[in-house]
């Protein structure tokens, strides 16, 4: 990973305040929803290829 400059009118700022109840609820449903949401293609993925050695199987 490179440096990253910032532009020549912006700063950036980063101000570590703790995160209320609201906000670490939302971020961890986030987090929770994006797993799921990723762990669904690799099922498929499985199964689609669970399908081609039944194929191939019946052919040979």
């Amino acid at each position: 990973m490179g440096i990253i400059r910032e532009p020549l009118d912006v700063d950036f700022v980063v101000d570590p305040r703790p995160l209320t109840d609201k906000e670490r609820k939302l971020i961890s449903d986030f987090i929770k929803a994006d797993k799921l949401k990723r762990a669904k293609p690799a099922k498929t993925l499985k199964s689609k290829q669970a399908q081609k050695k039944r194929k191939s199987a019946r052919v040979s």
